[in-house]
């Protein structure tokens, strides 16, 4: 698309987009969802089967529990009605990775529907975050197909070939299709990431996108501003990442308004994104909506979920991070950013509000913790904040040490990659290596005179106006301290001494 002048931006602000997400999300459960072939990824193609997975004569499916529970739990978090009576249904397309050319799916009576999202869209430019709820039309059931691998040339055959895995067929699946409440792909993109925070909270699922265990699909389509008539719909697919999804979508709202101001025509088509060209290219048309020929499964009997159950289940349910942002920002004070970080993954989330249970504030707790040790885990590849050799206890601790003036912020870092390695009491370091801050003004005014006389240069171009000098001083005196004298009475001595 071509760079945006004022003209486009004009006639693109006449326009509004109209988005809708459906998100397929892979269930942790060890087995398949109607038969006990393990779903662990990464397995040698075609050793993870069995008859009923792939469709043989005779065999009958028998729905893993875990699945349901798994299913229900997302429901409940995703503020959806429960439905009390459910079924299965036959799904018919044909495909080869399809084993029975058909999918058991949930079709007029899914196990969950007319629930809610809140995302919170985060201006980096403001330090502002604003909320919205993005509506949940249905939650549902079904099992996934299997995996098609597109070879190269067959020199013998004179073609090229496709490959079929089955490993993934009959792997449990929850499609989770929102209302076409979302505008833009920021939004799009921030409701994807909250559905993966909700699922991996919950531990139904590992939102990995690049194993598949997460996959969206969007809709979308424009309209003038101030219409309610929609659009004509394109589906996009082949989207791996949250950020290719906000820009398959900023791409794809230009190329509809354009192709709109030009006389043409949208099509109902599905598209793919191509990440290396960063564009949607046209994969096949759609004529109308496909007709599946939907009918209850015969091989499944009725799903029902009694109140008890409905509530058992919804009682284990974590505190989601939706209310853990609220919690954060209106209790703790801590900033939209901050608590959008702190509350991505719940390990961490968990890790400090332990932080703070051991009597550290949560400011210079979540600094700690959004700083340094973050930068720890990154340059550690595969390590999780669980891992850590440094305990929630043993950070406060550390905190405590510098906000209370015992050891200065300088010490606490230097001290950091011991604890980070081997854990352990920061005040039990501290007292071995006599690492306490000098808070003595006596001492810190003796070692101020030694600089000055040290530095006699610096001194004069210090009263001949260059007061930045004023860092290099108290940077010496901190060096000849061992870092260990107070920081802000040092400034505060440094500048009387060198004014005067």
């Amino acid at each position: 698309m071509t760079a945006a002048t004022p003209a486009r931006t004009a006639i693109a602000s006449q326009y509004e987009a109209v988005i809708g997400l459906e998100t397929h999300c892979q269930l942790s459960t060890n087995t398949k969802i109607f038969s006990d072939s393990s779903t662990v990824f990464g397995a040698q193609p075609n050793t993870h089967i069995d008859p009923i997975c792939m469709g043989l004569p005779g065999v009958l499916p028998v729905l893993n529990e875990k699945v349901l529970e798994y299913a229900v739990k997302a429901g409940l978090a995703l503020n959806c009605a429960i439905a009390p009576y459910s079924k299965f249904d036959r799904k018919q397309y044909f495909y080869p990775d399809l084993p029975k050319n058909y999918q058991i799916s949930q079709f007029d009576l899914p196990i969950a529907e007319h629930g809610w999202v809140e995302i919170e869209i985060y201006d980096k430019k403001s330090g502002t975050s604003s909320r919205k709820k993005i509506g949940v039309t249905r939650l549902h059931m079904e099992e996934d197909a299997g995996k098609l691998v597109h070879g190269g040339s067959d020199q013998l055959a004179g073609s090229t070939y496709s490959l079929v895995d089955y490993n993934r067929a009959g792997v449990p699946l929850i499609e989770i299709v929102s209302e076409p409440d979302i505008r833009t792909g920021q939004e799009a993109a921030e409701y994807a990431q909250e559905i993966r925070r909700i699922v991996r909270y919950l531990g139904v699922c590992d939102g990995n996108m690049q194993e598949g265990s997460l996959r969206c699909d969007v809709n979308i389509s424009v309209r003038k501003v101030g219409t309610d008539r929609f659009g004509t719909k394109v589906e996009i697919k082949n989207m791996n990442s949250f950020n290719a999804i906000q820009r398959a979508i900023e791409y794809e709202i230009e190329r509809q308004i354009t192709e709109i101001e030009a006389g043409g025509t949208i099509i109902q088509e599905t598209r793919l994104w191509d990440e290396g060209a960063q564009l949607t290219r046209s994969m096949r048309i759609k004529e109308g909506a496909s007709d599946y020929r939907y009918f209850p499964e015969p091989d499944l009997g009725p799903i029902e979920v009694s109140e008890a159950r409905r509530e058992s289940w919804k009682r284990e349910l974590p505190e989601l991070p939706i209310l853990k942002r609220h919690r954060y920002q209106d209790d703790l004070g801590l900033s939209p950013y901050d608590t959008k970080v702190l509350t991505d993954d719940r390990a961490i989330a968990e890790y400090f509000e332990a932080t703070i249970a051991s009597g550290a504030p949560a400011k210079q707790s979540s600094n700690w913790i959004m700083g340094d040790i973050s930068a720890y885990l990154n340059a550690n590849n595969g390590m999780t904040i669980v891992d850590l050799k440094i305990k929630p206890i043993e950070l406060a601790e550390l905190v405590n040490l510098i906000e209370s003036g015992t050891i200065s912020n300088k010490i606490g870092k230097d001290l950091l990659p011991e604890l980070l390695e081997n854990g352990g009491s920061p005040k039990a370091i501290v007292a071995k290596k006599g690492l306490l801050q000098i808070s003595d003004p006596a001492v810190i005014s003796a070692a101020i005179d030694e600089v000055i006389v040290a530095f006699p240069n610096e001194l004069e171009q210090y009263k001949s106006g260059k007061t930045k000098m004023l860092g290099f001083f108290v940077g010496q005196v901190l060096k000849k301290t061992g870092g260990k004298a107070d920081p802000k009475l040092t400034n505060q001595l440094v500048a009387e001494k060198l004014n005067a």
